[in-house]
């Protein structure tokens, strides 16, 4: 798995692990934190690489590989995964998230690998003319972030129609829960806000508020991971949302509402590349998959602030 001890990855390293699966985790730690495996980090099972995917995984795969046999499946989750961060390095966008799916599809075909799952994002779809937006609508992303992911899915599907690479593509829509990092400017406003509204500090909205977000609890997205990570559909790229729409305003005030009610909420410039509405068709998830988000949102809002 790359980028296994960030937060959706440690999260999924927690099911594999406590299902009995033997994991690699490939993780240059840029983001991804040690303390989010501490829980593993002496079991058998679990193998730890330094590892920037951006430059290639077969080195760092290599001894593991001759100790205990091939891997199987690939998750990767690796990515810069901010959309301002995109805006501002593009460059270093393309190379971390398009260059190192290709490192990724590139040992899949080497290698033999049954099966690549693609953490991909809502970003490719851009501005919307139609919600909930279907898998199938027009992928028209307006920042770097966006095109890099989408350039990843359409590695994917060539890897899968000319090299038989197995793969499954799983678009996020905007992923919450435990061990997102506040501080972080990679940070998912619900971690940002949480963190604010727990110390009395005011929350800040960019624009008016009324641009909204799917908002999914990561342990609802561990279970579309897991399921893709199975035989079968592959050259399938589906939506991991809970099909709910939810403005940041509503989201602001209901994260104060749970924290205690003193957070001020402030209002600044809308920042240039992201998405005004957002709202994912979750059909496929369920028909292709088997998977449905069972978390509501108050309740996961419950468990982050734990």
């Amino acid at each position: 798995m790359t980028g296994g001890a960030g937060f959706i990855g440690s999260h999924t390293v927690d099911r594999l692990m406590e299902t009995g699966h033997r994991v690699v985790v490939l993780d240059n730690f840029s983001t991804g934190k040690r303390a989010n495996l501490a829980r593993w980090v002496d079991h058998p099972m679990l193998h730890i690489a330094v590892c920037d995917v951006g430059h290639g995984i077969f080195a760092a795969l290599a001894p593991i590989v001759a100790k205990y046999g091939p891997v199987e499946r690939i998750i990767h989750l690796a990515a810069q995964v901010s959309v301002v961060h995109s805006v501002a390095n593009p460059l270093v966008d393309m190379q971390v998230n398009y260059g190192g799916t290709l490192h990724v599809l590139e040992y899949a075909r080497a290698s033999g690998v049954q099966k690549v799952v693609l953490a991909s994002s809502a970003a490719v779809y851009g501005d919307v003319e139609e919600l909930p937006v279907s898998e199938d609508a027009p992928k028209r992303p307006v920042s770097p972030y966006g095109i890099d992911k989408y350039a990843s899915e359409l590695a994917l599907d060539y890897y899968s129609a000319v090299h038989g690479v197995a793969t499954t593509t799983l678009r996020f829509f905007n992923v919450y829960g435990p061990r997102q990092d506040p501080s972080s400017p990679y940070s998912g406003v619900i971690s940002i806000f949480t963190d604010r509204a727990r110390a009395g500090r005011p929350l800040l909205i960019f624009g008016d508020g009324t641009q909204t977000r799917d908002f999914v609890y990561v342990g609802d997205v561990v279970r579309a991971i897991i399921a893709a990570a199975g035989d079968g559909n592959s050259r399938v790229a589906a939506n991991v949302g809970t099909g709910a729409e939810t403005s940041v305003l509503e989201l602001a005030r209901t994260i104060v509402d749970l924290c205690g009610g003193t957070s001020k909420i402030e209002h600044a410039e809308s920042r240039a590349g992201e998405i005004l509405k957002s709202l994912a068709r979750v059909d496929r998830l369920r028909e292709q998959l088997g998977v449905v988000a069972e978390t509501k949102l108050v309740d996961g809002l419950r468990l982050t602030l734990g």
